[in-house]
Protein backbone atom coordinates (compact mmCIF):
# COMPACT_ATOMS: atom_id res chain seq x y z
CA UNK A 1 0.00 0.00 0.00
CA UNK A 2 2.68 2.22 0.89
CA UNK A 3 4.48 1.86 -2.49
CA UNK A 4 1.48 2.79 -4.37
CA UNK A 5 1.02 5.67 -2.35
CA UNK A 6 4.67 6.78 -3.37
CA UNK A 7 4.63 5.99 -6.53
CA UNK A 8 0.86 7.70 -7.46
CA UNK A 9 2.73 11.05 -5.50
CA UNK A 10 5.87 10.71 -7.50
CA UNK A 11 3.30 10.53 -10.69
CA UNK A 12 1.89 13.33 -10.00
CA UNK A 13 4.44 15.52 -9.33
CA UNK A 14 6.00 14.79 -12.43
CA UNK A 15 2.77 15.43 -14.48
CA UNK A 16 2.64 18.79 -12.52
CA UNK A 17 5.71 19.97 -13.53
CA UNK A 18 5.49 19.46 -17.30
CA UNK A 19 2.40 21.69 -16.92
CA UNK A 20 4.76 23.84 -15.94
CA UNK A 21 7.06 24.19 -18.65
CA UNK A 22 4.06 24.32 -21.20
CA UNK A 23 3.26 27.99 -19.82
CA UNK A 24 2.81 30.72 -22.56
CA UNK A 25 5.62 33.30 -22.11
CA UNK A 26 5.01 37.10 -23.00
CA UNK A 27 7.44 39.41 -24.92
CA UNK A 28 7.45 43.06 -25.04
CA UNK A 29 9.36 45.04 -27.67
CA UNK A 30 9.15 47.31 -30.68
CA UNK A 31 8.25 45.82 -34.53
CA UNK A 32 10.73 45.91 -36.50
CA UNK A 33 9.15 43.29 -39.05
CA UNK A 34 5.17 42.29 -39.85
CA UNK A 35 4.05 40.62 -42.78
CA UNK A 36 0.57 39.38 -42.94
CA UNK A 37 0.82 37.59 -45.54
CA UNK A 38 4.15 35.45 -44.49
CA UNK A 39 2.35 35.45 -40.99
CA UNK A 40 5.46 36.71 -39.52
CA UNK A 41 6.38 39.06 -36.79
CA UNK A 42 10.29 40.20 -35.97
CA UNK A 43 10.68 42.63 -32.89
CA UNK A 44 13.57 45.20 -32.53
CA UNK A 45 15.41 42.43 -30.45
CA UNK A 46 15.36 39.91 -33.13
CA UNK A 47 12.60 37.83 -31.76
CA UNK A 48 11.25 36.06 -34.27
CA UNK A 49 7.42 35.25 -33.83
CA UNK A 50 4.90 32.96 -36.45
CA UNK A 51 1.43 34.41 -36.44
CA UNK A 52 -0.85 31.55 -36.61
CA UNK A 53 -3.38 31.58 -39.49
CA UNK A 54 -6.34 32.61 -37.90
CA UNK A 55 -4.37 35.78 -36.96
CA UNK A 56 -6.47 38.76 -36.88
CA UNK A 57 -4.54 42.27 -37.21
CA UNK A 58 -5.22 44.78 -34.65
CA UNK A 59 -3.60 47.22 -37.15
CA UNK A 60 -0.27 46.36 -36.38
CA UNK A 61 3.07 48.96 -37.90
CA UNK A 62 6.57 49.32 -38.05
CA UNK A 63 7.49 50.62 -34.63
CA UNK A 64 4.59 50.04 -32.93
CA UNK A 65 5.39 48.81 -28.57
CA UNK A 66 3.55 45.13 -28.88
CA UNK A 67 3.14 42.49 -26.01
CA UNK A 68 3.41 38.94 -27.90
CA UNK A 69 1.81 36.07 -26.03
CA UNK A 70 3.64 32.93 -27.34
CA UNK A 71 5.20 29.45 -26.83
CA UNK A 72 6.84 27.39 -28.57
CA UNK A 73 5.84 24.86 -31.82
CA UNK A 74 8.70 22.64 -31.96
CA UNK A 75 11.89 25.42 -32.84
CA UNK A 76 9.65 28.29 -33.83
CA UNK A 77 8.14 31.12 -31.12
CA UNK A 78 4.31 30.48 -32.19
CA UNK A 79 2.40 33.41 -31.55
CA UNK A 80 -0.93 33.30 -29.50
CA UNK A 81 -1.77 37.14 -29.02
CA UNK A 82 -0.30 40.54 -30.21
CA UNK A 83 -1.74 43.60 -28.42
CA UNK A 84 -0.49 46.83 -29.05
CA UNK A 85 1.04 48.89 -25.92
CA UNK A 86 0.22 51.92 -24.66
Amino acid sequence: MRKLIVSAAAAALLASGSVAFAAVKHTTGTIKTFDATALSLVLDDGSTFTLPKTFKDPGLKVGEKVRVSWDMGGKKKIAEAVKIEK
